[in-house]
């Protein structure tokens, strides 16, 4: 069955492109690895840019959303992984300062710099950490991913790709 489905992913053109967004949406992975995925499957870069785009920003209004208030229930009802929450604030925390200075402007430019950890994902997390509205948070750290974006093409693919 398994076979089946990665078979269709990898055949179909709309395979390949929704294959890109669900790697994008992976914590860790996200843009940064799916857009390269996305061309080695077959996909043109814009496509692969878009399908990468798409998937690693649909998680985050939910995590800005249902972080903190997901966060406590683990906390209140699995103990272990309570402590597993703890250290992924502590670590979101840490990556903050600029955030906290500079508000969106610095949740863009967190977002955007494409080193391990600076994604929407911890952006969306400091986001919610920090009480930031969705009206503020989204636009940013969809600008931020834009970046990135353009960051990973430029490094992987060379300015020429981009035209």
């Amino acid at each position: 069955m398994t076979d089946a489905i990665v078979q269709w992913l990898l055949s179909a053109g709309e395979g390949k492109f929704l294959a890109t967004v669900l790697i994008s949406m992976l914590p860790v992975i996200e843009l940064r690895g799916g857009l390269p995925a996305g061309v080695a499957m077959g996909l043109p870069l814009r496509e692969a840019f878009f399908a990468a785009l798409l998937g690693n920003l649909l998680p985050v209004p939910f995590i800005i959303l249902f972080a903190r208030r997901g966060f406590a229930w683990v906390r209140a009802h699995i103990p272990r992984l309570g402590r597993w929450v703890d250290r992924i604030e502590r670590k979101a925390w840490s990556k903050s300062d600029k955030v906290v200075r500079y508000q969106a402007w610095g949740l863009l430019l967190f977002v955007a710099v494409p080193l391990p950890g600076t994604g929407a994902w911890t952006g969306a997390l400091i986001a919610a950490l920090l009480d930031l509205r969705l009206k503020l948070a989204v636009p940013a750290i969809t600008a931020g991913v834009f970046l990135a974006g353009i960051i990973i093409s430029l490094l992987t693919y060379g300015a020429a790709a981009l035209l």
